[in-house]
C-alpha cells in the first residue's frame, strides 16, 4: 500500500461523486488495489461500477448526502455541480474536497516516471498504443485509460513498476494540475470553448504545462502542428519531435495504405536509424498517434523490437473505430469523434478503407462547442455519403435554445452535403435499417451515447 496524502494529511476512507466515469473508476480502483476504502455515488448503474463492487467498493445509485458517511477525502468530477448534495455535505462537514485533476496530479508524484498524454485529439487511442508496449515490455507500469482497451482488460491496470501512464485532458486547465516527467501534446485546437476564451487562451495553457516538466524531463511533440510549436517554444525540458511534413526526431515517410486502409511506415529516428512500422489501425492520424507512442516508448528505454512488435497488434479501444457487427452486409462502426478535426480524419480514414457508401449518424455534444464550431462542422462531413444528425447530447450543460441539431444539419445542406436531421435515435435507427445496403459502412459518431443506435440495430438484425 502507497502512502497517499493531499495537504499534508493522509486517508483512509475516499468517496469518488461521479465514480462511475472512465478516469474516477481508474482512480477508484488504483486505490482499492492499494488497502483504501472507497465509496462513490452515479446517476446510474454500468458494467463499470460492477467491476468496482466486486473489488469491495460500495457504490449508490443517485446522489445524496447520506452517501459519503465517514469519508476522509472526497473526490468530485468535474460534471458534479456545485449544488450536488455530497459535495455540500462534505463542505458542511469540513471534510477535505478535491476535484479529479487535482487528485491524479497528487497520485502522479508517488511514482518515478508519470507519462502524461495531452492534445485535443487521439490521447486514447495513444495512451492505448502505449499500453500495449508497455504491457509487453518489463517496466509493468500503472496505466489509466480514458477507454476500455481489452488489451489490458478495461481502462485501468494496476502495475508494479515505477511508471505511470494516463491521459492528460485539457479541460478547465487540468493539465495544469499534473506532475508529468515526460509529457505529450499531439495536437491543439480550438475546443472547450465554454471554458476557453480563444484558441491563443488553449496555447497559453498548454505552454504552461509544459513548463511544469522538470529540466530532466521530456516533452513529446508534434512538429507538424503549428500551435504545438507555440507551446513547447519556451520550454526548460528537453523537446523530442515527431511528425511527417516537417524535421522531426521521429519521422515516418513511404507512407502506404493496404486495401483495409491499414497503413505501413518507414520509421527514421533522429535522421539516422530507419525502421518498417505497419500498424493495425485505419488512418493518417494514427501514424501521428503511433509516432508520437513509440517516442515515448523508447524514451523509456523500451527495445524498437518490443515497440514494432506490440504497436502492429494494437487494435483499438473501444468507441474508437470500433467494429460492432454486421447489418444485411454493411458495416457497422463506432467512433467517439465529436470535434470536427476528428470527425474529418475518421471519415477519411474510413473512405480510405473501403468503396462503399458511407452513412454517418453524428450526434453533436455539448451545445456550446456546437455552435461555437458550427462552420467547422459543416465542413468536416464531405467524406460521408449521407450524414443523419441527432438531437445534441447535453453532457453538462442546458439547453438554452441558442443552437439546435437542425442548425448543423442545414448548413451540411448549404454545403452540398446529403444530411438531414432526425432526432431520435429510434428514427435513426429506421432510416438506416431501410436505407443501408451490402458493402455500404454505418458509422454512430459522437462522445454521448449514439452508440447505441449500432447496438439496438444489431440486436434486432
Amino acid at each position: 500500500m502507497f502512502s497517499f496524502n493531499i495537504h499534508n494529511h493522509s486517508f483512509s476512507h475516499v468517496h469518488f461523486i461521479g465514480i462511475g466515469g472512465i478516469s474516477m473508476s481508474g482512480l477508484a480502483e488504483i486505490l482499492l488495489e492499494n488497502g483504501y476504502r472507497v465509496s462513490g455515488s452515479d446517476m446510474k448503474s454500468s458494467t463499470i461500477l460492477k467491476k468496482l463492487e466486486n473489488k469491495g467498493a460500495v457504490v449508490s445509485i443517485g446522489h445524496s448526502k447520506d452517501n459519503i458517511g465517514d469519508a476522509d477525502l472526497i473526490v468530485y468530477t468535474d460534471a458534479i455541480s456545485k449544488d450536488n448534495p455530497e459535495l455540500l455535505e462534505a463542505y458542511e462537514k469540513n471534510i477535505t474536497t478535491v476535484d479529479r485533476g487535482t487528485f491524479l496530479g497528487q497520485l502522479m508524484k508517488l511514482y518515478k516516471n508519470s507519462i502524461a498524454v495531452s492534445g485535443t485529439h487521439g490521447k486514447t487511442t495513444t495512451t492505448g498504443m502505449m499500453s500495449v508496449i508497455f504491457n509487453n515490455s518489463s517496466l509493468d507500469p500503472t496505466i489509466l485509460l480514458g477507454g476500455e482497451l481489452d488489451q489490458i482488460g478495461g481502462n485501468v491496470k494496476i502495475g508494479n513498476g515505477e511508471v505511470l501512464l494516463t491521459e492528460a485532458c485539457e479541460y478547465k486547465g487540468n493539465i495544469l494540475k499534473f506532475y508529468a516527467t515526460i509529457g505529450v501534446i499531439l495536437n491543439i485546437d480550438e475546443d472547450h470553448l465554454d471554458y476557453y476564451q480563444d484558441l491563443n487562451h488553449i496555447i497559453n495553457t498548454f505552454s504552461d504545462f509544459v513548463k511544469l516538466i522538470p529540466e530532466e524531463g521530456h516533452i513529446v511533440a508534434n512538429s507538424d502542428d503549428e500551435n504545438v510549436k507555440k507551446a513547447v517554444e519556451n520550454s526548460r525540458c528537453k523537446v523530442i519531435t515527431f511528425g511527417i511534413d516537417n524535421e522531426a526526431d521521429y519521422k515516418a515517410t513511404h507512407i502506404t495504405f493496404n486495401e483495409r486502409g491499414l497503413p505501413s511506415f518507414k520509421l527514421i529516428v533522429n535522421n539516422r536509424e530507419v525502421y518498417d512500422i505497419s500498424l493495425s489501425t485505419i488512418g493518417i492520424h494514427n501514424v501521428y498517434n503511433a509516432l508520437a507512442a513509440i517516442a515515448v516508448a523508447n524514451i523509456c528505454g523500451v527495445s524498437m523490437d518490443c515497440i514494432i512488435d506490440s504497436i502492429a497488434k494494437y487494435t483499438g479501444t473501444h468507441r474508437r473505430q470500433e467494429y460492432k457487427g454486421t447489418l444485411e452486409g454493411a458495416t457497422v462502426i463506432d467512433d467517439y469523434a465529436h470535434h470536427p478535426t476528428a470527425v474529418k480524419a475518421t471519415l477519411a480514414a474510413l473512405r480510405n478503407s473501403s468503396n462503399g457508401r458511407i452513412i454517418c449518424a453524428f450526434q453533436p455534444h455539448t451545445y456550446t462547442r456546437t455552435k461555437a464550431l458550427l462552420k467547422e462542422f459543416a465542413d468536416s462531413f464531405y467524406d460521408a455519403d449521407k450524414v443523419i444528425i441527432a438531437d445534441i447530447y447535453a453532457a453538462r450543460e442546458k439547453d438554452t435554445g441558442v443552437i439546435h441539431s437542425r442548425d448543423l444539419a442545414n448548413e451540411l445542406v448549404k454545403n452540398g452535403v446529403d444530411a438531414e436531421y432526425l432526432g431520435t435515435f429510434e428514427e435513426i435507427g429506421n432510416y438506416i435499417k431501410d436505407n443501408a445496403s451490402e458493402g455500404d459502412i454505418i458509422v454512430t459518431m459522437g462522445a454521448g451515447d449514439i452508440y447505441t443506435v449500432g447496438e439496438m440495430l444489431l440486436a434486432n438484425k
